[in-house]
């Protein structure tokens, strides 16, 4: 029973929710808003409560184990003295959780994208390379693309703009578009599993 409520509980409100979305009753627009607007408020919250847990559960067992200690009670403190200066002092400008958040987190998220950048030059050094004839396109396309963005329009014939409009307008949105189909089947797929029951290792390791 402790596996068969939460498998009721997500078919039950999986076929609610689905039946409701294309149903135009105002009964049925009512709770798709109550939904969307009320409780997605609470239930990020206790996904944001679980994901903490979870952090703080693998972050302790990683300082018991001595694997890369410093760092992982770093961020052990930042999650638990963020929250208790927004509490006592809260976000205003001149609080110290603000302080921090500008002069500690911003800094730390521009050195990761920063990072970031020379990872994705790499990677597209070696994705762009034209060893074939639909890399050489691709290579190509990107070069045109990111020249049209730069500062140096006035070293290229205009209708470059035109044509790389043209490649964002069509080429480039028909594969984003095929991209987003399938990710929506995916999700439509592992929804369905869910539902039925047929995928439960949300419901943890011991689930069959």
């Amino acid at each position: 029973m402790q596996r068969r409520l939460p498998q009721i509980i997500a078919f039950v409100f999986g076929v609610v929710m689905f039946l409701q979305y294309f149903s135009t009753h105002p009964v049925a627009r009512g709770i798709n808003a109550a939904v969307l607007v009320d409780f997605w408020q609470i239930i990020f919250a206790f996904a944001l409560i679980v994901g903490v847990i979870t952090f703080v559960k693998t972050t302790t067992t990683g300082i018991n184990r001595a694997a890369d200690w410093p760092y992982r009670l770093i961020s052990l403190a930042g999650v638990i003295v963020m929250p208790a200066f927004a509490i006592i002092w809260g976000i205003k400008a001149e609080s110290p959780f603000m302080w921090v958040f500008e002069n500690i987190q911003v800094p730390l998220q521009s050195t990761v994208f920063a990072l970031l950048a020379f990872f994705v030059a790499s990677a597209s050094y070696r994705g762009f390379r034209a060893r074939s004839i639909p890399a050489a396109v691709l290579l190509g396309a990107a070069f045109i693309t990111v020249l049209s963005r730069s500062s140096l329009e006035a070293w290229y014939p205009a209708a470059l703009d035109s044509f790389a409009e043209w490649v964002r307008d069509y080429p480039s949105m028909a594969a984003r578009r095929a991209i987003l189909i399938g990710i929506g089947l995916g999700s439509l797929t592992t929804s369905l599993r869910v539902i039925l029951g047929i995928e439960r290792t949300w419901l943890g390791k011991e689930a069959k």
